[in-house]
């Protein structure tokens, strides 16, 4: 038997993918650290309401937005190597600037720039002008917002583009959903240590050592990363694997440039817009579980976010059941000898049906907080599972010098989304807790119409119920309505994109 019939293939696009599911790890980690800080320790130092964080939140999502439509050229400009550093590099950067917000808005006051962390806190307590401490420390966070969003849109493009590189067409889903469920892994890891961290050292060293990592996976990717044809870790019974799929063949002929899709161009295929719709309609939904579960158990369940870290680790590791999201398409590919197209949209509907449980979350709560938790970690694994899938059909349609500008402009589409949903959410909490609150049984505005205009004070329920009012907050309904608007968005997502798209069309150019 000759040796080139013994050579085993080699497995070297499995460590590609675990460094873009540790890229996709801290890439969200580095997200949620202030949806786990601001309740407990931002709000109280800068007298920030739900509007506040809304605002912050919904503008990082159109920044993202903005920035996937493109990081996506961008990425496929720079190539890939080069590309992911720039994201991740950037990202890194804006999450430390979170932690300069505080002395920053102390400098802006009252013009001591260097009172240290601690310092600008007293400064800020010595502040009566509460407006002026808000509106400069939410400028503050949003231009830092601004700074991360940039840096992290680049991050599914550029991974999208890897798994694209060194994955065939068959396996993409499987290997996008093992690294997409580090979105999950790090929503998982960041309550059991955010919080911890923000209570012990400070809520400023939580966005210092959570942004620090980033910087450490780019010197990984610098040693770990060149394509699979030039790659001497992979063989090449592996690269015949990779390249199985006859159109992804790299262009060997350097002296013939691939071709680029335009904006234009990209819009003119009725895939881009089921993949923009889809992603319009659903990543809103991830951002919303995302940013505003912990601000949920809190202003529901009356938990801290060192309580709610519990809570919040069972629900994320429910969602890690995702990775059905990557099986099942190929189940239906492989056995039951479906396109991939055609497989993917058959467990796309399965996972659909399952955020329809989120209809019951708040009424089921009234039982126990642990019901909507639940319901919550099965519908966020439901939407990972449907990610997973809807990335991928970009990589069965598009060539790869499309994919990441594509993958961009689904981003922006999904950006869009989730800032109506962030700002919606955050004007809707504000308004149910005033305007649907009972005080002794009478409607809060009611007795207090002075506050129908103005802000709540500070700990304004904490100070009635410490003089025997019997309050009922009302922000539970308008958790009901946001849970309603998600519990429908993928079936209404999956239905336009079939309409758009009915069978499996491969773009060439």
């Amino acid at each position: 038997m000759s040796s080139a019939n013994t050579v085993k293939p080699t497995t070297y696009r499995w460590t590609i993918c675990l460094l873009l599911f540790l890229a996709t790890t801290i890439n969200y980690l580095d997200r949620q650290v202030l949806s786990l800080t601001w309740k407990d320790f931002i709000a109280p130092e800068f007298h920030w309401n739900n509007n506040d964080y809304g605002n912050i939140t919904a503008l990082f999502s159109i920044f993202y937005a903005v920035g996937m439509l493109f990081a996506g050229k961008f990425v496929d400009w720079m190539d890939t190597k080069k590309g992911f550093l720039w994201a991740i590099g950037v990202w890194s950067v804006g999450a430390v600037l979170h932690a300069f917000c505080g002395i920053a808005t102390s400098g802006i006051l009252t013009g001591n720039w260097f009172a240290g962390f601690q310092g600008s806190k007293e400064l800020i307590s010595t502040i009566s002008n509460t407006s002026a401490i808000i509106s400069t420390s939410v400028t503050l966070f949003i231009f830092a917002r601004f700074v991360l969003a940039i840096g992290e849109a680049g991050n599914f493009p550029a991974a999208i583009k890897t798994t694209a590189e060194y994955f065939p067409k068959k396996d993409r889903a499987f290997s996008t959903s093992i690294w997409n469920a580090g979105a999950t892994v790090g929503a998982l890891a960041a309550p059991i240590t955010i919080p911890f961290i923000a209570k012990s050292m400070g809520w400023e060293w939580a966005f210092i050592i959570i942004g620090a990592l980033g910087f450490v996976w780019m010197g990984l990717w610098i040693f770990v990363y060149k394509k699979p044809h030039h790659h001497k870790r992979v063989n090449e019974h592996e690269l015949t694997y990779i390249n199985q799929d006859q159109d992804d063949l790299p262009n060997e002929d350097t002296s013939v440039p691939e071709k680029v899709f335009t904006f234009k161009e990209c819009f003119s295929y009725r895939q881009t817009w089921a993949f923009a719709f889809g992603k319009f309609m659903t990543d809103g939904v991830w951002w919303f579980f995302l940013f505003w579960t912990p601000a949920y158990l809190s202003s529901v369940y009356g938990m801290d976010s060192t309580q709610s870290a519990l809570p919040l680790f069972v629900l994320y590791m429910i969602t890690l059941l995702s990775i059905v999201g990557g099986w099942l398409p190929k189940y239906f590919v492989e056995k039951l000898g479906m396109n991939a197209y055609a497989g993917r949209m058959k467990a796309m509907l399965i996972f659909a049906f399952f955020p329809l449980l989120a209809l019951l979350a708040q009424p089921l709560g009234t039982i126990t907080y642990w019901l909507p938790v639940l319901i919550i970690g099965i519908a966020g694994a439901a939407h990972q599972a449907w990610s997973a899938n809807i990335f991928s059909t970009v990589g069965d349609m598009f060539p790869k010098k499309a994919i990441a500008t594509i993958t961009g402009i689904g981003g922006m589409a999904g950006g869009i989304g989730s800032f109506l949903i962030n700002k919606s959410s955050g004007l809707l909490f504000d308004h149910a807790h005033k305007a649907w609150s009972t005080v002794d049984g009478v409607p809060l505005l009611e007795k207090y119409p002075q506050y129908i205009n103005e802000r709540l004070p500070d700990g304004f329920f904490e100070q009635l119920e410490k003089s025997g009012a019997i309050v009922k907050d009302g922000i539970d309904k308008g958790y009901m309505i946001i849970f309603s608007i998600c519990a429908v968005a993928y079936l209404i997502a999956w239905t336009v994109m079939k309409t758009l798209v009915p069978k499996y069309k491969v773009i060439s150019k």
